[in-house]
């Protein structure tokens, strides 16, 4: 990230901005994080490769795509993150920022905005109704509402073409992403909650319909796989089922084939 220290220093230092200085300070400044995440992703992509970057909040997925040599479409619709994307990766071709948020067809949808917490923000009302008084998160308050810009992965698609690799981290609102991808990729990944666990059964059903067949699991934010191998969806769910409310979140990686290396 050397050429961005100076430019993240200013963002943290923007009262505007204060919101994301909590995500600036966790996800910047942490080479051994950062080294742990390329080693990570290094297996869904490589040099040249096109990635999608759903819900890409403050940029540090997207750091890890750009050092692994990806051009990357980053698609995120809180002007604040769009803010700081800008900020950072205007001078660089090969990142698309897109201001709006992904879903089932193009149009307008509401975002429930947590301001002090962006990163949990949302287009799901669903999930800000799981989240209230749920376990860990105590606290969080969605107190503002704004109207955005919605795309589907397909227009995505047919404006920038097929990515290696699509990572989705929208807060609930995975399922609605996935319903406008009509198509099986190379692999992607969607996150899960365990305050809305009825999601990710939804969306290995969707995957499973566009041809994905092996699953594996990352929890929080650890840069590792949390299963031995590579298991079949009905496997995950079970797993998925299972974990204890404190596992919190997480994500689950889709592939067609069962990859070479686990």
């Amino acid at each position: 990230m050397g050429g961005h220290i100076g430019v993240i220093e200013a963002l943290k230092a923007d009262p505007a901005l204060s919101g994301l200085r909590r995500s600036l300070e966790a996800y910047y400044g942490d080479p051994a994080r950062e080294a742990a995440m390329d080693a990570f992703y290094a297996r869904f992509v490589r040099p040249g490769d096109l990635v999608f970057d759903v819900g890409a909040h403050v940029g540090d997925r997207l750091g890890s795509f750009r050092r692994l040599g990806a051009r990357v479409v980053a698609v995120e619709p809180q002007p604040p993150c769009v803010r700081v994307l800008r900020a950072l990766y205007s001078a660089d071709e090969r990142v698309t920022v897109v201001e709006a948020a992904c879903g089932v067809r193009p149009g307008r949808v509401r975002l429930q905005v947590n301001s002090a917490n962006p990163t949990v923000s949302t287009a799901s009302p669903h999930f800000v109704q799981a989240a209230a008084g749920a376990g860990g998160w105590e606290g969080e308050t969605w107190d503002a509402e704004i109207e955005v810009a919605t795309t589907t992965l397909d227009r995505l698609i047919a404006a920038h073409g097929v990515p290696a690799f699509v990572k989705i981290d929208v807060e609930g609102f995975e399922d609605a992403v996935l319903a406008g991808l009509s198509r099986r990729l190379p692999a992607l990944s969607f996150e899960f909650t365990t305050v809305a666990r009825e999601l990710a059964p939804r969306c290995l059903d969707r995957v499973t319909g566009l041809g994905f067949t092996r699953f594996n699991v990352a929890l929080g934010d650890e840069m590792g796989l949390a299963l031995p191998r590579w298991l079949p969806a009905a496997q995950v769910a079970a797993y998925l089922r299972a974990l204890p409310h404190e596992a919190n979140s997480g994500d689950v990686y889709c592939v067609p084939e069962e990859p070479v290396t686990a």
